[in-house]
């Protein structure tokens, strides 16, 4: 967390002190001026400023949770590079203004006092108005960034704290600051925080699909370096740096760091003052201000051509000090929590510097020994159970494994990526009360639930293949009304059988594809299967266009029929799939998304649904043997979800989703996802682990 808060701590820091400076000035003009009696107009402008500032935030916040999943990584992209247009800005706008900063706003105070109580107003509100909302949008910013907000919001209240007693101090003319050298400084590390931000937004916009490089990748890293570390946190809460990023990321980061900070650097040093400048400034801000800023240059100082560096020198410097302090500390830091034991992760040391612990919750650091990235599980030896794990566990890298112990046997359960699962001497904890495991799930436990299942997707593509065999001859007949009632009857079979998406590769692409990423959209020659029928049957095109669709649509479904016997179907989609169908039907069926027309996305989340029941039919004896009240609560969850689509089918027709009501829609959304919050243990409950 306090990783992630430094960056908006700075910003705090810095656009605090920025309005603070601006609210001193303007209060102490009026002061000296004897129109102590228009302070409210001040205050009132400053308070809708900061009212303003909080509703931009919330704008933000909200219009970003009602989007779908890719719109709102599009979305993100596009404010976090908008973010870094704007603090580039501020950050020169402010190593150029803050030495005539007083001069400047008592120009502007002197003309409102002269224009009346509206103006005065205005132009408090304005002044801080702007320093409100770069900050709202910069702290919205990092704090999806971090992917939390308690950090990114603590760092902000702590800068803006400290940022409000500075100003007290310069204004009752306790403190003295050398404010140029502050903002020059503050400059250097928002510009490298600048530079992760828009490297992170970046990559959103190649989620969203909106820039191309989602896959090409410049380096991954993520088996060598530890991501959860403290010290990959740090870098990636400050730096916005992860294990692996994009070629976009990479050049736009170096590039965006490489030019900025040159700029920055080079123009601190074309803006020194003359010394009759510097000289007159410190006298007005201290005798009329209150501020006690200081240039501190002698008349030698200021005459002296200064020497210079190399505009290269500063930008390496501050990308490389951080680089190799973080690195140091890595390298001989030896610091673990109070207690905590190391426990080795290896096949030829697995379990070693594992000692009995005390009852309770206990920390474990799992240092891997091997040259093999590793799974590791804290395991009752006698049946195997889990009490905790760690996946993906790098060589050489060490993660804390946090776990309550009881009485009872453990042991370690080593499992190298292409090797051979160990376990370790098991060890007797006594004095403790009883602690809830996981159950082991192997393949063999999947097997029978996995043959189930593939037996009801060959029954159920038979059954697709007449049925769009059914609505190609519609087409070929002309009836283009019984085309729409075989179209919806086929798709809503196809949607049923979600929990083989996985497995049917390509075709589900060819009989079930969108638009998305298609450049000629509808129109494109790769749009096929049934939302491209879809979208001719209620766009009004002839049977003569349909006809071509309709077949292909026949024959990949054929296609799909003869092949998926053979296809590989991974056993751990099962429970994957109990969560995903679900997660996809919010996404795309329950905001309209998927819809080319016929309104009935809601019969395919119905259809969904029934997929889902299905998948969990097959899986009930595995996850009651586990978590019976689990499937309680999830079956309450279903009839809910259930009761409300039902009552958007009348007969053969279906209320379109952005049709309904605001609460009707608002009670869908919310019991999908209350159900989704509900299956979510499943994967991890029924998750394959390998034993010794």
């Amino acid at each position: 967390m306090w990783d992630d808060a430094f960056p908006s701590f700075l910003i705090g820091l810095r656009e605090g002190l920025e309005a603070g400076l601006i609210v001193s000035v303007l209060v102490a003009t009026l002061v000296r001026a004897g129109a102590k009696s228009r302070l409210p107009q001040v205050w009132t402008g400053v308070l809708g400023a900061i009212a303003l500032s909080l509703s931009f935030g919330a704008v933000l916040t909200f219009t970003a949770a009602s989007l779908s999943a890719t719109a709102q990584e599009a979305f993100g992209g596009t404010l976090s590079v908008i973010a870094v247009a704007f603090v580039t800005a501020m950050v020169f706008w402010m190593r150029r203004s803050a030495r005539n900063l007083s001069g400047e706003i008592r120009e502007k105070v002197t003309s409102a006092l002269a224009m009346g109580t509206g103006m005065l107003i205005v132009t408090s509100f304005l002044a801080v108005g702007r320093e409100g909302l770069e900050t709202a949008l910069f702290l919205w910013t990092t704090a999806r960034a971090a992917g939390e907000s308690a950090g990114p919001m603590i760092g902000a209240g702590i800068g803006l704290v400290i940022a409000a007693g500075l100003c007290w101090g310069l204004y009752r003319r306790v403190l003295k600051i050398n404010l140029t050298k502050f903002f020059t400084a503050t400059g250097i590390v928002l510009i490298v925080i600048a530079a992760g931000v828009l490297g992170y937004g970046l990559r959103d916009l190649q989620e969203g699909g909106v820039l191309p490089g989602k896959t090409a990748f410049a380096f991954d890293l993520s088996q060598t370096i530890d991501a959860g570390s403290w010290y990959g946190t740090l870098v990636q809460g400050v730096f916005n740096l992860t294990p692996s990023m994009t070629w976009l990321q990479v050049v736009s980061y170096a590039g965006y760091l490489a030019v900025v900070m040159t700029l920055f650097v080079r123009g601190v040093r074309g803006t020194r003052p003359a010394k009759a400048e510097a000289k007159a400034e410190a006298k007005t801000e201290a005798g009329q201000a209150g501020s006690a800023v200081e240039e501190k240059e002698t008349d030698g100082a200021a005459e002296k051509a200064p020497r210079r560096r190399p505009a290269w020198l500063i930008p390496a410097a501050v990308v490389a000090v951080p680089a190799v302090a973080a690195g140091a500390v890595v390298a001989f830091s030896g610091s673990k929590p109070a207690g905590a034991q190391t426990v080795a992760v290896s096949e030829k040391e697995c379990g070693k510097g594992f000692t009995a612990p005390q009852p309770g919750r206990q920390t474990f650091q799992m240092h891997n020994t091997g040259d093999k990235a590793s799974e590791v599980y804290l395991v009752d030896p006698a049946t195997n159970a889990v009490y905790g794990e760690i996946e993906g566990l790098a060589p050489g890298t060490t993660r804390d494994l946090v776990a309550t112990v009881g009485s009872g046997e453990y042991a370690w359960r080593c499992v190298p990526t292409g090797g051979k699962a160990v376990t370790s001497a098991p060890v007797r904890v006594s004095g403790g009360g009883n602690v809830k495991a996981v159950k082991p799930v192997s393949e063999e436990d999947l097997a029978g639930p996995l043959k189930a299942y593939k037996d009801y997707v060959g029954k159920g593509l038979a059954t697709l293949t007449d049925q769009t065999g059914k609505l190609s001859d519609d087409i070929q007949k002309g009836d283009l009304d019984a085309a729409r009632t075989d179209w919806l009857t086929a798709h809503r079979t196809y949607s049923s059988l979600g929990a083989a998406y996985g497995t049917f590769q390509d075709f589900d692409k060819k009989i079930n594809g969108r638009t998305a990423g298609l450049p000629d959209g509808v129109r494109d020659k790769d749009f096929t299967g049934f939302h491209r029928v879809e979208y001719g049957l209620w766009h009004g095109e002839s049977a003569d266009d349909l006809r071509g669709p309709a077949q292909q649509l026949q024959q990949d479904t054929q296609g799909l029929q003869k092949a998926f016997p053979t296809q590989d179907f991974d056993p751990s989609d099962l429970p994957l799939r109990t969560h995903e169908i679900l997660e996809n039907t919010l996404q795309f069926e329950l905001t309209g998304d998927a819809d080319q027309g016929s309104g009935t996305t809601l019969a395919t989340a119905d259809a969904n649904l029934a997929g889902t029941r299905e998948l969990l039919d097959v899986l009930r004896p595995l996850i009651a043997a586990r978590g019976p009240q689990l499937l309680t609560t999830v079956n309450g969850d279903i009839d809910r979800v259930q009761k409300l689509l039902d009552a958007a089918h009348h007969d053969t027709a279906w209320t379109p989703v952005n049709k309904l009501d605001a609460t009707g829609r608002a009670r869908l959304n919310g019991a999908t996802g209350q159900l989704l919050e509900d299956l979510a243990p499943i994967p991890d409950l029924l998750e394959i682990r390998k034993s010794a």
